[in-house]
């Protein structure tokens, strides 16, 4: 084993997405396992206190909310600045991961809550876009933070539940900004594919 700390990911999370986005800024190297949400591992399963992703693992210490992967990360580099941003990017982040979300699941996952009206849900998140379009510039703050990459893949998500019925919302800030994420070399990068993670597989590393 090469002793980095251990990520335990699925490509498509937004939560262990933005972990990625937040320790390829840092350069922060870990061994990337790729697992399957429906097959989870014992070897995940025994280290993670709420058996989600991301997990991170570092020695004897775990950490399993993505938001503190990322602080994680940074606090050891982070030389784009990303954590140097005004409190209200803690407060956005704070509505991204509560109410935005909440809105965003019952939006996309419908069926899931069958007592739910996936209209009036997708008005609650779309309520929170509509703030984020009117604090935009090219950025939520004068020039890339944490609280961009920390919503950027939740708004993504959302965006692609109906991207038609997206685009053709009155964001022209938020289009711009969700697009040129999608856009960036960094994106891809955290989105390269890996096979399913198997106990003795050779060690990837992230970022490369």
């Amino acid at each position: 084993m090469s002793g980095l700390p251990v990520l335990y990911s699925f490509r498509r999370c937004p939560y262990a997405m933005r972990a990625r986005l937040a320790l390829q800024a840092s350069g922060q190297q870990v061994v990337l396992r790729e697992i399957v949400l429906r097959d989870k591992p014992e070897a995940f399963l025994a280290v993670s206190p709420s058996g989600t992703v991301p997990c991170l693992v570092d020695g004897v210490k775990v950490i399993d909310e993505s938001l503190d992967i990322m602080i994680w990360a940074l606090s050891r580099s982070d030389p784009q600045r990303w954590l140097a941003m005004p409190a209200t990017g803690h407060a956005l982040i704070a509505s991204c991961d509560g109410p935005f979300k909440h809105a965003l699941d019952r939006t996309k996952y419908a069926t899931r809550y069958p007592q739910e009206d996936p209209a009036h849900h997708r008005a609650e998140a779309s309520a929170f876009l509509a703030d984020l379009e009117a604090q935009l510039g090219a950025w939520l703050f004068d020039r890339p933070t944490l609280a961009d990459y920390a919503i950027l893949p939740f708004v993504r998500q959302f965006a692609f539940i109906d991207k038609a019925w997206f685009d053709a919302q009155p964001w022209p800030r938020l289009h711009r900004w969700l697009a040129s994420f999608l856009a960036a070399p960094e994106f891809a990068t955290v989105m390269q594919k890996y096979p399913q993670w198997q106990d003795g597989d050779t060690a990837v590393r992230f970022p490369a």
